[in-house]
């Protein structure tokens, strides 16, 4: 196909909904990833939380999210995909306004009644809503508002939106802590997805829903979610795999507190968190082609591997230039497995499971966060602050990679059931 012929198709073959729901990811990511990206420093500088107590509240922020994205999809459809990408831009600019007003004087009747951690809780519990009708209504709408012939490459705009604003938001969060207070991190994030909410009101019409099957009720849902819950070699994977992302959301829940406490107080934590989603931007294509021959299983173990050990380099030489090679390292081991580890579930999961095997995919990521927060905080006190051995903190979280590295080669040699490709495969041997 000619570069004019495929360029004419990009031109004709997106409906303006597909276009408003892309460039609304962008500004969903970028106020996402600029909360993620201030949070820690904010509840432990500015709300006084100690450290143990921030850990658990950036797991939360994080975890929640994966864990609602099972049913964020189909709450999505039934819904309709307007009034659920409006409704969650709605939920995302009151929640990180709220987040960012928590010290503010009109907030101070609240404050006296409520324990301050209870309503921090609450507060970090409403992005979750928002953000788990968004995915699936933006990746819905691209399936509906594509033609056929430019849907995969639809997916592959998405994909881009995503990474832009997931590597503006460190960006902004960097120049409005430096040129503002760090609460306004959070309104700003608020006036970006208020925005979102304008735009959907005003340009965004229902797509046209195609020749896809009915959708999935709430009840059924459930009772696909149990099916799976009795797959115990699938959990058992889940459960395993959870270690990878334990060691990954360090970066967003401990390292600002890390560097900033022991590596650099002048730092510009926020900025240096750009560099994994920027490495996924200009390295995707690369190490997909790089690493295209290797099976996805193996992948997802190779990845977890470089991942697990990507602190070394930190406890070796705890400087900021090294701190980027560390999110380098993190990058590259997140390139290497996330695309093969859906992969490798999609092609495991039975026929008519394939949407609740891909929700239960993002388990891992959201127990991952739940348990990395408290084991972060516990972390960061223990070793930083009571034993003063800053660099244990990296050390276990290296052993836990390296921990999931193994678990997963045994996994694969002793447990791991065949997708259907291999099964074919086995069967014309």
């Amino acid at each position: 196909m000619s570069f004019a012929q495929r360029l004419h198709d990009v031109r004709t073959g997106f409906e303006r909904p597909f276009w408003v729901a892309n460039i609304s990811e962008i500004f969903e990511r970028l106020s996402y990833y600029a909360v993620f990206a201030s949070l820690a420093r904010y509840l432990h500088e500015t709300l006084q939380f100690p450290t143990e107590r921030v850990g658990s509240l950036a797991g939360l922020f994080g975890g929640l999210v994966w864990f609602l994205a099972i049913f964020g999809g189909t709450l999505a459809d039934r819904m309709g995909f307007r009034r659920a990408l409006s409704l969650a831009y709605l939920i995302l600019s009151c929640a990180y306004f709220l987040l960012g007003s928590i010290a503010a004087p009109w907030l101070a009747p609240i404050r006296g009644a409520i324990p301050l951690t209870l309503l921090v809780t609450v507060i970090l519990m409403l992005p979750a809503l928002g953000v788990s009708l968004v995915k699936p209504s933006v990746v819905g709408t691209t399936a509906r508002a594509s033609k056929p012939e430019v849907r995969s490459f639809g997916y592959s705009i998405y994909y881009t939106m995503v990474n832009i604003g997931s590597a503006a938001g460190p960006y902004v969060a960097s120049w409005v802590h430096r040129h503002l207070r760090v609460e306004n991190v959070f309104r700003v994030a608020a006036l970006s997805v208020f925005l979102m909410f304008i735009l959907v009101l005003l340009l965004f019409k229902e797509p046209r829903r195609s020749e896809e099957g009915k959708t999935e009720s709430l009840a059924q849902a459930g009772r696909n979610f149990l099916t799976v819950l009795g797959n115990f070699r699938f959990m058992l994977f889940l459960l395993i795999f959870t270690g990878y992302w334990i060691v990954f959301w360090q970066e967003f829940i401990i390292l600002p507190l890390y560097i900033h406490d022991y590596v650099s107080p002048t730092a510009d934590t926020e900025l240096i968190l750009m560099t994994d989603p920027l490495v996924v931007i200009f390295f995707t294509v690369l190490i997909t082609l790089l690493t295209r021959k290797l099976a996805a299983f193996s992948a997802v173990i190779l990845g977890t591997l470089i991942t697990g050990v990507a602190f070394v380099p930190l406890i070796l030489r705890p400087t900021v230039p090294i701190a980027i090679v560390t999110l380098i390292l993190i990058a590259l081991g997140e390139l290497i497995q996330q695309p093969r580890y859906y992969d490798y579930i999609s092609r495991l999961a039975p026929p008519g499971q394939q949407g609740t095997y891909m929700g239960f995919a993002f388990l891992p990521l959201g127990i991952g966060s739940f348990i990395g927060g408290p084991i972060g905080g516990w972390l960061v006190h223990h070793f930083g602050e009571e034993r003063h051995q800053p660099a244990m903190i990296w050390w276990c979280a290296t052993g836990i990679g390296v921990a999931t590295t193994i678990l997963l080669l045994l996994y694969d040699k002793f447990l791991r059931p065949k997708s259907a490709d291999e099964q074919t495969q086995t069967a014309a041997k």
